[in-house]
């Protein structure tokens, strides 16, 4: 696999910057059922109290929280389809990132701040303060520019590694539908 350079990865900065900032499109779900296993899935159910159903967040458990138990604010992450699909170069590696929904969305602090809610299909989840990083395993999914493009003081302020959000509304969500911030 042949990664982008930095130089590459800011010319497309305005591709991003055009994501839609009110009403977006929910493109991808992904199931974590184990540990480095991935599900694509063309139907999910958000639970407030298991996550995405079948995903492994209640289990897999957080470094976050002084027993390790799951982080309630972490239930789910959210990548912008537009940086995915810049870094993953074909659909078939947008599972990689880790993220359980990828949606073509303004992600940014400016646009999302902590508390926002976003109604995804029939569930609703609010914006987590806690930032949503890239690491070892992302930078060697997607290269060392990509790593650092994510991270920097601008991939963090757009949120170009995603962002965590928790479920205020259980309910179930499809591939194609709306994203609407509420």
């Amino acid at each position: 696999m042949t990664f982008l350079t930095l130089d590459q990865l800011e010319s497309s900065l305005p591709l991003i910057r055009e994501a839609p900032r009110d009403r977006g499109v929910l493109r991808m779900i992904v199931r974590r059922p184990d540990t480095e296993q991935r599900e694509v899935l063309e139907q999910g159910k958000l639970d407030l109290a298991h996550g995405l159903v079948g995903d492994n967040w209640r289990t897999r458990g957080s470094k976050k929280t002084p027993d390790g138990s799951a982080h309630p604010d972490m239930q789910i992450t959210i990548m912008g389809a537009r940086t995915i699909e810049l870094l993953a170069a074909t659909r078939d590696r947008w599972a990689l990132a880790g993220d359980q929904l990828f949606i073509d969305l303004d992600l940014s602090q400016e646009n999302l701040p902590p508390g926002t809610r976003l109604a995804v299909g029939e569930a609703v989840v609010q914006i987590s303060e806690l930032p949503h990083t890239g690491c070892r395993k992302f930078e060697a999914r997607f290269g060392p520019d990509a790593l650092k493009f994510v991270n920097s003081p601008m991939g963090r302020q757009l949120r170009l590694r995603g962002l965590n959000a928790k479920i205020i509304q259980s309910g179930v969500i499809r591939t194609g539908d709306a994203v609407q911030k509420t």
